[in-house]
């Protein structure tokens, strides 16, 4: 079902860009031809008002003296003859003054000799172009003429434009990026459902001998010969501890797993902290017998939290401070109150976590690097799991190092 919504998502949202997209082209293509229009009117009045200052005002046109023979070539009828440098004048002051900003040609056509009259190349660069051929037709039907002609009109056109062709531009780019960041996010699934379809397989395929092994070396330490024996009851008591803990590693990739694919499922209730606490304290101290560890937490502050998850979130935070100590562990938690809410801390003296590795304690599989990394037991999965717990009950948890030695974790309860 989610499939089908991302499918859905994705497919609506590549639509939509595209249509964006086209309107934006079919834009840009009105404005281009609304600026051909503009050019063209303008250019129309400019040489309008040159016909008009070379007749001195005595011109007696009944229609229009300029024609648009061409996108870019126009034909202007005098009726009169002319002189070049008067012509040259007037077109300068007109373009001027309509702001026709752009390179043009004019030739003047000869009666006498019945051919066109190559006029100037006039542009606002300091050099003429030598290699340009401007082609000016003869016109059939008028006899004192001359003609413009505008070699980068379509040039002139897109650069008035610019920012249209750059909102184009951008857009193009938007949609590329889009379509990446989906290609991405579509891998990055399959990759997931991979990855946990594969944990999923393997925890379970482990955990069938592991209830095996459980079951006989649990009977097995029951024999009286194993009772007898004091090696053999440490051989079998190790095996069944190792087993645990092999277990509880199982369990808590298959609750990742779990919580990655749906959410885990809370069931929140009231929880007295301290006897709780002190509870899960003792149960560790009966496996490590020379750690220290004191409660100040106040008799009747309490908690709404899911029982199962709550007790491995201070289980996992506990493991993780003697697991990191090298020394005696001493372990001092504590709870302060403010007007925000409850803070719970757990102060140890381990090693510490360096500056550079302390934003990445929570990240999946991720283990600070030590000395002795490989001899302490884990996969980094710990405090990923503390702090998708934590988050699903709308707490915080933070961590620092202490000034002496070892780290304090918080775990923050809002009012």
């Amino acid at each position: 079902m989610r499939i089908k919504k991302l499918n859905i998502i994705i497919s609506l949202g590549l639509v939509a860009i595209i249509g964006i997209l086209i309107a934006q082209l079919l834009w840009t293509k009105q404005a281009y031809n609304l600026e051909d229009r503009k050019f063209n009117q303008k250019v129309n009045i400019a040489l309008m008002e040159v016909v008009d200052k070379m007749s001195e005002g005595k011109s007696s046109f009944t229609e229009n003296p300029v024609q648009i023979i061409a996108n870019d070539y126009y034909v202007v009828n005098i009726n009169n003859e002319f002189h070049p440098a008067v012509l040259e004048h007037y077109l300068k002051t007109e373009f001027t003054r309509f702001q026709i900003n752009t390179d043009y040609v004019y030739a003047l056509y000869n009666c006498h000799s019945d051919q066109m009259i190559y006029g100037k190349y006039m542009t606002s660069h300091q050099e003429e172009p030598n290699e340009k051929v401007i082609q000016f037709p003869k016109h059939k039907n008028l006899t004192y003429y001359f003609s413009i002609r505008f070699p980068d009109k379509t040039t002139y056109l897109i650069s008035s434009l610019r920012f249209w062709y750059l909102l184009t531009f951008a857009l193009i780019i938007i949609l590329l990026v889009y379509v990446y960041s989906i290609y991405t996010i579509i891998q990055q699934k399959k990759f997931s459902e991979l990855q946990r379809d594969f944990i999923n397989n393997m925890t379970h395929e482990f955990k069938t001998p592991l209830s095996s092994i459980l079951l006989a070396s649990e009977a097995l330490n029951k024999q009286e010969v194993v009772q007898e024996n004091s090696k053999l009851k440490t051989y079998t008591s190790i095996i069944i501890n190792q087993s645990y803990k092999l277990n509880n590693h199982i369990e808590k990739i298959l609750n990742i797993a779990k919580n990655d694919a749906s959410g885990l499922s809370l069931k929140p209730q009231k929880i007295i902290l301290k006897p709780f606490i002190e509870e899960i304290a003792e149960t560790i101290k009966q496996k490590n017998e020379n750690i220290s560890i004191q409660i100040n937490i106040e008799n009747d502050i309490s908690i709404l939290a899911d029982e199962f998850h709550f007790t491995n979130i201070v289980y996992n935070l506990l493991d993780n401070s003697i697991k990191y100590c090298e020394t005696k562990p001493e372990i001092l938690i504590s709870s302060v109150k403010d007007s925000k809410g409850l803070y719970l801390k757990f102060k140890d003296n381990g090693m510490g976590i360096p500056a550079k590795n302390i934003n990445h304690i929570f990240d999946k599989f991720y283990r600070v690097p030590t000395n002795n990394s490989e001899e302490i037991n884990g996969f980094g999965l710990g405090l990923f799991y503390v702090k998708k717990i934590v988050q699903q009950h709308n707490w915080k948890i933070s961590v620092e190092n202490n000034v002496d030695k070892g780290i304090t974790i918080n775990l923050f309860f809002p009012f």
